[in-house]
């Protein structure tokens, strides 16, 4: 996302520190609420509509070559990230991103002047910022910028938790343990059963997410001010979005709607939601995780995970899950992120959104944190998850549940007569059936077996 071929999206040296000019210099003077900038990625996307925009004009015979290059070249700069400190605009500013747009036209017209040593003189508005206006511009950073995080570092950050999940599945097939329910002892399963329904929670919101790019590639730019294309060539945003989409991975088309497309972000409201949906489920898994690995006398102690760091200041030996901790966190941050995208979408008041920066700055956010969150789990946490085989068999044989298998023979009184029985005794079930039954003790070694309760599961390892 941050390479080009232009040979002139190269840093410039400038004698100066600032290359904005007195649009921006107002929006810092009236927008101190935070130390919050726009991200990496919005910026990325800024610059490389500005660079598509300017080959756009050129194409259409709007804009002369030698300006169009200039600004083409640039703006690619701007995107591979050469000039992030000549965008120091807070967050939080004016609701439809007219300050970051202007701060974008400022700082490429002044890196023509420099790029060219002063030969191309360029205006921000006239020429950079041609038939564009900050209500299409800023609503198409969003889509893009998302689009391209999803498609390059979500999804394969999903895939890789998922194949890692498959391949510890497939370690631990036979691998029969006590499941729960209602944080109580229930049938048992197998390992493989309880990862799996891990791994299908997240390929579940990765199909989820994929489905939802081509929403995010429709973008908002040549519907100028209100959605009427006014100041725009016809073909303007077509051009852009072809532009766009070379060398993408993705293909990038026009809004449907235009007016949809300046005056709501529904869009982003929706991948918001998906995304909610994927924190809930590494939260699951991690919590899990958790009590799984709880203990190691007090708790459920069924797997180890790997030691990363001490785990107390004051406790000698002691071993905390400290990524799945951190991913709880950062999926808290999510949860809230989506409310925020929530409230802001609302503000889609008549033929423009008013909080453009915000759901921008935030989508961005919670797409970075959850593709971190799933290399994490996979690398520092399921790859090396170690099982504690003995205590698992330990717990499936005194596991009073296992009475269950009997209902059909002896009925569910009797069946629960036996499970209290072994439960108070600290008995297996096995040892009590046989006082309590007249069942012999190999059908009852055959009924009870873990094995033949974890059934035929559906699961893809247990297919293959």
């Amino acid at each position: 996302m941050q390479t080009t071929n232009n040979p002139n999206a190269s840093k410039v040296e400038h004698k100066s520190k600032i290359l904005y000019g007195a649009e921006t210099a107002k929006a810092l003077a009236n927008f101190t609420i935070s130390d919050s900038k726009m991200p990496r990625a919005f910026l990325w996307a800024l610059g490389s509509i500005k660079s598509a925009t300017a080959l756009a004009n050129m194409e259409l015979g709007l804009l002369d070559e030698e300006k169009a290059m200039a600004i083409q070249g640039a703006a690619q700069s701007v995107a591979n990230g050469f000039y992030d400190d000549q965008f120091p605009i807070d967050v939080f500013q004016t609701g439809s991103g007219t300050s970051t747009n202007m701060n974008a036209n400022e700082v490429i017209a002044s890196l023509v002047k420099l790029q060219t040593k002063g030969q191309i003189s360029v205006l921000p508005l006239d020429d950079v910022n041609l038939g564009q206006s900050s209500n299409d511009v800023i609503p198409s950073c969003i889509h893009l910028s998302a689009a391209m995080l999803i498609e390059k570092e979500l999804l394969p950050s999903l895939l890789h938790l998922v194949n890692t999940l498959d391949g510890k599945a497939k370690e631990h097939h036979n691998t029969i343990k006590t499941g729960r329910t209602h944080l109580m002892d229930a049938m048992p399963l197998s390992f493989a059963q309880e990862i799996g329904a891990w791994r299908e929670q997240i390929n579940y919101i990765h199909t989820q997410l994929q489905n939802s790019l081509p929403s995010l590639c429709k973008l908002a730019i040549g519907g100028t001010a209100v959605g009427t294309g006014i100041n725009t060539h016809p073909e303007f945003g077509a051009v852009v979005s072809r532009l766009l989409s070379e060398n993408s991975g993705l293909v990038f088309t026009p809004a449907d709607n235009y007016f949809r497309a300046i005056s709501a972000q529904d869009t982003a409201v929706n991948v918001s939601g998906n995304l909610k949906t994927a924190a809930v489920s590494l939260s699951k898994i991690s919590n899990d995780i958790r009590w799984l690995s709880s203990g190691p006398l007090n708790g459920l102690n069924e797997i180890h995970l790997s030691e990363l760091q001490k785990g107390s200041s004051i406790m000698p030996g002691k071993v905390n899950p400290v990524i799945p901790e951190a991913v709880l966190m950062a999926c808290t941050q999510v949860i809230g992120n989506d409310t925020t995208i929530t409230l802001a979408g609302q503000s889609g008041n008549f033929q423009l959104n008013t909080m453009l920066p915000l759901i921008g700055h935030t989508l961005i956010q919670s797409i970075q944190l959850l593709s971190t969150c799933c290399t994490a789990l996979a690398d520092k946490v399921i790859k090396d998850m170690q099982v504690n085989h003995a205590k698992l068999e330990q717990n499936v044989a005194r596991n009073p549940m296992l009475a269950t298998a009997l209902t059909s023979l002896i009925g569910y009184d009797k069946s629960a007569e036996i499970a209290k029985k072994a439960y108070a005794e600290n008995r297996t079930v096995l040892d009590v059936a046989k006082e309590l039954t007249n069942l012999s003790e190999a059908e009852l070694i055959a009924r009870l077996d873990p094995k033949t309760m974890i059934g035929k599961s559906n699961t893809k390892t247990d297919r293959s």
